[in-house]
């Protein structure tokens, strides 16, 4: 079978390393993005190269979008020189943006007003080394139609897909996510900060907790990280507080308590209000960290 040919608009952490992965996999790419050193590092890869979001989708049947923002998302799709002034049936949208609910909701209905289109809400979990793999855990919401249309791309961009229902159910399965990964990220840095100022080897602490019921993935893989105080960005410490101040208004409109996801989100605050927020999300440990014994 043939592999649909993808536009990509918004190359970056994540965008970037999915792209090299599709090129590898035998797929056609147009990308496009306002970061040119991005473009250049896709076109070296193969990839040709869109100047406009609307441009990326000439000649395309899939429209991939990895953007940082609600807005961004907004202004990609719908502003001048927006995908849906060139969208056309049987085309499709792929958003695997993480970007509010309701907003979600309002541009797959949009889109589809507009252009006849579908759009697939389908935010993701792994970080970029996931992205570079095929091995990004996906949460997806969309019409059933749109979905079967996508699985094999799924298949090769992803190591579990879910369709989690119509649009905005996977942004609201992200949004669960995200409360998980917030207050794990807190936790985990507290814990380094027990474990080294008891003396005993915090690095060995996930060997220590392998198959317990403390162990995890982001145990495994967050905790050598801050240990090693390693906060180049794998994901930025803004996008996740981002995320949190998300989730923290989207609980308030359901009168969802999340006192746990407040505490986060006021880390995160106190980080990027810190002039941190292009490190790693690792890096909320350095609100713990002690100024060294004179």
């Amino acid at each position: 079978m043939n592999k649909p040919r993808i536009g990509y608009v918004g190359i970056g952490l994540m965008g970037l390393p999915m792209t090299r992965h599709l090129l590898g996999r035998g797929y056609a790419v147009t990308v496009c993005d306002i970061d040119t050193a991005r473009t250049d590092e896709a076109r070296a890869a193969g990839a040709a190269v869109a100047v406009t979001p609307a441009q990326a989708v000439l000649g395309n049947d899939i429209v991939l979008l990895n953007l940082p923002t609600t807005e961004a998302v907004a202004d990609v799709a719908f502003g001048r020189h927006g995908v849906a002034s060139t969208l056309r049936p049987p085309q499709l949208v792929v958003d695997f943006s993480t970007v509010k609910v309701d907003k979600g909701r309002s541009f797959a209905a949009r889109l589809r007003e507009q252009t006849g289109c579908g759009w697939i809400d389908a935010p993701v979990s792994g970080g970029p080394p996931a992205s570079a793999s095929g091995m990004l855990t996906v949460m997806a919401g969309g019409d059933a139609a749109d979905i079967e249309r996508v699985r094999p791309l799924m298949a090769d961009v992803s190591g579990r897909f879910t369709w989690m229902g119509p649009p905005g159910a996977g942004l609201t399965a992200k949004m669960i996510n995200q409360l998980i990964v917030g207050c794990t990220h807190a936790v985990l840095a507290e814990a380094v900060l027990v474990a080294e100022a008891a003396g005993i080897d915090a690095a060995r602490i996930p060997e220590c907790l392998a198959g317990g019921h403390a162990d995890s993935t982001m145990l495994q893989k967050l905790w050598p990280r801050i240990v090693e105080r390693d906060f180049a960005p794998q994901g930025y410490a803004r996008q996740l507080l981002k995320d949190l101040e998300m989730l923290n208004e989207f609980a308030a409109g359901l009168k969802a308590p999340i006192p746990m996801s407040g505490q986060a989100l006021s880390l995160y605050r106190m980080l990027v209000n810190l002039g941190h927020s292009e490190l790693d999300t690792a890096a909320v440990f350095k609100l713990y960290e002690r100024a060294p014994s004179q």
